[in-house]
Order: structure tokens, then sequence, then C-alpha cells
């Protein structure tokens, strides 16, 4: 298995198909937990990923439970701003999969809490968060860069 980027009940187009087209390029998974805080049809989540929505492998989860039960041994990462451990200190896999939260509420604490680790992606204190395409960059690039995995 390879690395995955997770999206918990994603709410905006956009960011969904920034990160489709991210996981295009770098090679990675994607895994759409739903609901989604918008119609699949839209074309705004086309938009955003182009015409790389077809050199991407995704799927669609019916809700967490159903993700989790694909995923197997691998190590699911939370990407969060109430972790302590610094993103780039944190030594990944090369099939974890990285798990982001919702856009407006983050990741609920009962699933927070079962995840295997829990990571901060360090930024400037007078700030709240990054954007979730953008956060999902640098960490998708450090873990892919720390194992090796990045495409030539």
């Amino acid at each position: 298995m390879r690395m995955r980027i997770a999206l918990f009940e994603p709410e905006i187009p956009g960011n969904v198909g920034a990160v489709l087209r991210l996981g295009a390029n770098l090679g990675a998974g994607v895994d759409l937990i739903e609901p989604l805080g918008f119609t699949w049809n839209d074309k705004r989540v086309r938009r955003a990923a182009m015409d790389y929505i077809d050199h991407v492998e995704f799927t669609r989860h019916a809700g967490f439970e159903a993700f989790r039960e694909t995923i197997g041994g691998a190590r699911l990462v939370l990407f969060t701003t109430r972790a302590t451990a610094n993103a780039y200190e944190f030594a990944y896999r090369p099939d974890d999969v990285l798990l982001f939260g919702k856009e407006s509420a983050g990741m609920p604490l009962e699933i927070a809490d079962i995840c295997d680790a829990k990571v901060r992606l360090p930024i400037r204190a007078e700030v709240r968060s990054m954007n979730l395409a953008t956060a999902a960059a640098l960490a998708l690039g450090e873990a892919l860069r720390q194992v090796g995995a990045l495409p030539g």
C-alpha cells in the first residue's frame, strides 16, 4: 500500500479538487470520507482538479468506519492544530494515511482519539490554521521526502 491522503467530510469542492490534483502529481491516493459538504457532481471539483482527476486513484467512503475498514494495518496520521508533535520531526512510513479534518470544525475528538499519531504543521501563533489543500501539500511533500518516494 502506498501513502494516501484522507479528507474527513470535506466541505469545499475547490479544496477537494486541489487535493486530487496533488495526489495525481505526487502519486498518492486520496480517500474522501462522506458526507461531503457539496454535491459531488459539482463542476467546481472538476475545475480545480482539471484533467488530473483521471490520473489519481481516489475512493469515496460512506463514512469513517467504512473508510477505516479499507486501510488494513496502515497508520492513521492526523494533522491537527491541537497536536503538539511537529509534522517535520515525525517519522513517516511509506504506507501512512495522512488524515485531515473538515474545514469548518476539524476532526471530532472521538475520531482523533483513535488515530495512531497526531501532528501539527508549525504556523505562527497569531494565525489559526492553514487552508486544507495547502496543509495537505506540505504534509504529503514532507512525508514522501522522508520515505524517499517523491517522484523523479
